[in-house]
Order: structure tokens, then C-alpha cells, then sequence
């Protein structure tokens, strides 16, 4: 059973790419919800765990959230203005199981992001 609350999730939605739990807490105040700030962290946990959302860390260590795509992806982020794109890795997904299977591991997960600075920037 999903414990998260469903406008945490549209929130994040309007907020249009990756936000921090306090900024989505903001943003709920500001149109009038009232909601916790722990409902909100407990919210975006459900959505992580439910893969409906993705998370990273800033430089800060602070999460940020945003909505996932369907299928297991990987993340390019701007260090400057936190612009994310997509991507497939497809040669990650290789040396992760080839790393795991040398080390006798088996049902391994992943992340990986790569940072840099965008065209924009």
C-alpha cells in the first residue's frame, strides 16, 4: 500500500523538474494545502521506493526529486544550473554486472549520474 500523498506527487509535477522536499513543502503552502513537512519527506521515500520518482544529491548533499521515466535510466546533470537529460548506459549496465558477477554478487541495483557542465552554461 502506496503511503504517499497524491498532490506531493502533482507538485512535483508542477515544480518541472527536480526539487528538493522543502521546495515542494514551499510550493504546497503557498497554494494553501496544509501538509507537514514530514508528510512530504514520507511521500517522496513511497515515490522513491515505488520507482515514480528519482532522486540525487546536490552538491550540498541535499536530495532533489523528480518525476522518473519508465524504463532504468541513467542522469546527465549541469553542475551550474541543474539541467538533467536522460540517458541510457547501456555500457554501464555491462561493467556493473560484469563488476558484480568477478565479485561473486548477484541481484545488484544501480545509480549513475555524470556531471558537467551544459551547452547553456
Amino acid at each position: 500500500m502506496s503511503r504517499s500523498n497524491p498532490k506531493v506527487l502533482s507538485t512535483l509535477e508542477r515544480a518541472g523538474g527536480f526539487a528538493s522536499a522543502q521546495e515542494i513543502y514551499k510550493l504546497m503552502q503557498r497554494n494553501g494545502q496544509r501538509i507537514g513537512l514530514t508528510t512530504v519527506y514520507r511521500s517522496l521515500q513511497s515515490l522513491l521506493k515505488e520507482n515514480i520518482v528519482d532522486v540525487l544529491r546536490r552538491d550540498d548533499g541535499e536530495a532533489i526529486y523528480r518525476l522518473c521515466g519508465d524504463s532504468h535510466h541513467h542522469h546527465l546533470v549541469c553542475k551550474n544550473c541543474g539541467s538533467t537529460v536522460e540517458i541510457e548506459g547501456a555500457a554501464i549496465e555491462k561493467w556493473a554486472k560484469s563488476v558484480a558477477a568477478e565479485h561473486g554478487f548477484r541481484d545488484i541495483g544501480h545509480t549513475a549520474e555524470v556531471f558537467g557542465t551544459c551547452s547553456n552554461c
